[in-house]
């Protein structure tokens, strides 16, 4: 595996960045920042992991909330 020490996802799970945001957060503030519905109706994992590895665009806001949520942590 190639080597990406300037990307914070580097060998992440998107399983695991739901994981901890949801760990963080809670799905009622996930559903507000990104408007889906498998955040806001009957949340889990398993339907989130399904919607975001479809549609690009949503998955992209979900890793933008969670490189902000590590930045905050810092």
């Amino acid at each position: 595996m190639e080597s990406q020490p300037n990307n914070p996802l580097h060998g992440i799970k998107l399983e695991q960045i739901i994981n901890d945001l949801v760990a963080h957060y809670g799905w009622e503030y996930m559903g507000t920042v990104v408007k889906i519905k498998c955040f806001t109706d009957n949340p889990t994992v398993k339907s989130s992991l399904k919607f975001l590895r479809r549609m690009p665009w949503a998955r992209t806001k979900v890793e933008n909330m969670y490189l902000n949520m590590l930045k905050q942590k810092r």
